[in-house]
């Protein structure tokens, strides 16, 4: 089953996180996929828990999620 979602609850739930960036130059749109490793998966989750600033609160609430999905 492949999720995709801006929720770090259902992202935390998950299995492996991947993410995926859109970038567009002129008329040309691209997209990239990459797997996160478990450091890049807790910030990533932090990061949609606290917005473009990544707390010290939104790692530790991001850790918190990932340990109660587990």
């Amino acid at each position: 089953l492949l999720a995709v979602t801006h929720s770090p609850q259902v992202a935390a739930k998950g299995a492996a996180h991947f993410i995926i960036a859109k970038s567009s130059e002129g008329v040309v749109t691209r997209t990239s996929v990459r797997a996160l490793d478990d450091t890049g998966r807790r910030e990533e989750i932090a990061r949609m828990l606290s917005g473009a600033e990544v707390t010290a609160e939104a790692r530790a609430q991001a850790e918190r999620l990932l340990e109660t999905a587990a």
